[in-house]
């Protein structure tokens, strides 16, 4: 009879098909840790190029990732924890990279990155994300313009309070031909980021110089009576999310004086 070879033709049929799914899934398995490993290695390589720009060489001599505190402030207008990177230089911290948001942007939120040495003045700013008019407001991004490179240096004693405005509202910062509210916006940001630091510069930069760090703070109401900070500090690499680079939903284009 021939249903003994036709059974015995099946199952041999059969398990060449399941080895051939279990070595298909093995090698599919593989290409996905292996494209996700490249992919992670990749983030984390932009990542540090966006914050090595923030800081002059030399100022630090740690991996920026691996030194962090989940900060959640008003100030700094987040309204969940985004990681502030410590930079330390000899052991000692020798600067702060904060996440700002700038809620008031023309066209939505403006995301920054504020660089402060341990003394309290701005070493960098950069923008990671915004909506801004192009030919106009996205002058605030350094590929269009050099302009928010003017914070380097400056502190909340110089200029003094006054001058933490663009020209037009008699501060010393210029505003774009055609587009005050975006840099006004920015200037903003920056300002009441330097006013976190100040506030909170010990917590800050009471840190042991070394990865894996697990001490948890948690500050309420220092910087305003209604606001509430959240410090944990963290001894692993930022994840992309984490390092907030989202844009703000889309708003009519467009910058007024």
């Amino acid at each position: 009879m021939m249903l003994p070879e036709i059974s015995r033709s099946m199952l041999k049929n059969a398990a060449v098909l399941g080895l051939f799914a279990v070595v298909t899934v093995g090698a599919v398995t593989l290409l996905q840790q292996g494209t996700a490993e490249r992919i992670q290695a990749a983030e984390r390589a932009a990542q540090v190029r966006a914050l090595g720009e923030i800081l002059p060489t030399g100022s630090y001599d740690n991996h920026l990732l691996d030194n962090s505190v989940l900060i959640q402030d008003r100030l700094l207008g987040n309204k969940s924890p985004l990681p502030a990177y410590i930079a330390i230089k000899d052991g000692r911290p020798s600067a702060v990279i904060l996440q700002a948001i700038a809620p008031d942007g023309y066209s939505g939120a403006i995301h920054l990155l504020v660089g402060i040495h341990a003394d309290g003045r701005v070493a960098g700013v950069r923008v990671i994300g915004h909506r801004e008019t192009p030919g106009l407001g996205d002058k605030i991004d350094l590929a269009k313009s050099p302009w928010i490179r003017s914070f380097e240096g400056k502190s909340l004693s110089n200029p003094e309070n006054a001058g933490w405005a663009v020209k037009k509202d008699r501060g010393e910062f210029d505003q774009f031909a055609g587009a005050t509210i975006t840099p006004r916006a920015v200037v903003g940001a920056v300002h009441r980021a330097l006013h976190y630091f100040d506030a909170h510069k010990a917590e800050l930069l009471a840190v042991d110089g070394g990865p894996g760090a697990a001490a948890i703070d948690t500050l309420e109401g220092r910087s305003e009576p209604a606001a509430a900070t959240v410090h944990s500090r963290a001894g692993s690499a930022a994840t992309r999310d984490e390092l907030h680079t989202t844009e703000p939903e889309a708003e009519p284009q467009g910058d007024q004086p």
